[in-house]
């Protein structure tokens, strides 16, 4: 993860099962997240919309039962509740946005 700049190497690291460091605002938390080559992430679902670019490698996310793959510069969105898995076939950095739920009028 040395390839992220030192102020945001200086955030507090995320506490979950890949490497990352964590800025948290509002409703939103902002990764900067470092994979392995060879890391696969289960099926799995969250109660956030995450929005993520990929920064370095290749994002293989399976999602809604088909499989697309994102290159460097490339976004994608996982809704909600959404049942994904990914997989990370080279090394792979990305900054991902996890919004929390806004609470209804």
């Amino acid at each position: 993860m040395a390839h992220f700049p030192k102020p945001l190497r200086d955030l507090p690291p995320f506490s979950g099962p890949f490497d990352a460091f964590k800025l948290e605002a509002k409703n939103c938390d902002v990764l900067f997240a470092s994979y392995p080559g060879g890391t696969v992430i289960p099926p799995h679902s969250h109660d956030t919309d995450n929005v993520g670019v990929i920064t370095q490698g290749e994002l293989i996310l399976t999602l809604d039962g088909k499989e697309t793959r994102y290159r460097p510069g490339e976004w994608y969105q996982v809704r909600a509740k959404a049942t994904h898995a990914a997989r990370f076939e080279v090394e792979t950095s990305e900054v991902e946005f996890w919004f929390r739920a806004l609470p209804r009028a």
